[in-house]
């Protein structure tokens, strides 16, 4: 919670300064806690990863209105798998059959998912790891899988790109090697909830889109909240990612 608020405190005092409502930061404890706010009506706006962003969209309506620029892929992004660089019985999406596997959480696109995907369209399933084990608590999990696999506790791990570059002050990246990377899906997305007032989704929607990282103001506001930029979205635009849920069997929940 404090990190996010870190992140998007200067955002949120924004959109209040440019289109005069008043916003309150919520921090659900969990995936399925935030999909419960949302189907009670008790959270208008939501930035989220893409799989989140379909789910709530099947469920209760949500529609994608802005995408997220990174660094890494601008609004697109993956995930990578990782082990150290002194593992010799990996070298290869292959060679992490029968191995154990630490990966974000099970609701991570980076950091579970897509690799999850890469695996499946690899021939390797679920069952053909030697363990599967999610990283603990609920915040620094990307980092938490990257100590992991350099403490050697498990084989591999998983997360999201640029996900290394967090720990480069603390450890030596040397000592880690990227395996593979998964295919690029879209990156993060704020979608508002079904019956927002259409005047109000649009006044947010425009501040959002007018931020300029050329206006160092600006390029403040968004470096805290690790992004580059702000542009339209709409709900084709994930797609892709539906059709993963598809492959996975994740699209069934009502």
């Amino acid at each position: 919670h404090r990190a996010s608020h870190q992140r998007h405190h200067l955002l949120v005092a924004y959109l209040e300064r440019q289109t005069g409502l008043k916003f309150r930061q919520v921090f659900p404890d969990s995936f399925d806690r935030h999909l419960e706010m949302i189907g009670q009506g008790h959270i208008d706006i939501t930035y989220s990863n893409p799989f989140f962003y379909i789910t709530a969209a099947r469920r209760y309506g949500n529609r994608a209105f802005a995408a997220a620029l990174e660094s890494y892929g601008g609004r697109l992004f993956r995930g990578q798998i990782i082990c150290r660089a002194d593992n010799p019985a990996i070298r290869t999406v292959a060679d992490c059959r029968g191995k154990r596997w630490i990966a974000v959480a099970p609701s991570s696109s980076g950091g579970y998912l897509y690799p999850l995907g890469l695996f499946r369209d690899s021939g390797i399933e679920p069952a053909d790891f030697a363990e599967i084990a999610f990283a603990p608590g609920v915040a620094g999990k990307q980092e938490r899988v990257v100590m992991a696999v350099l403490a050697g506790k498990y084989d591999f791990g998983t997360v999201r790109e640029g996900a290394l570059d967090l720990l480069a002050d603390r450890i030596d990246l040397s000592d880690l090697r990227v395996v593979a990377a998964t295919p690029w899906y879209p990156g993060w997305v704020f979608s508002a909830r079904a019956g927002l007032d259409p005047d109000l989704l649009q006044t947010i929607a425009a501040a959002l889109l007018k931020l300029d990282p050329g206006n160092p103001e600006d390029r403040k506001i968004l470096e805290a909240a690790h992004l580059t930029g702000i542009v339209a979205a709409r709900d084709g635009d994930y797609d892709s990612v539906r059709e993963l849920a598809r492959r996975l069997g994740l699209d069934q929940t009502p």
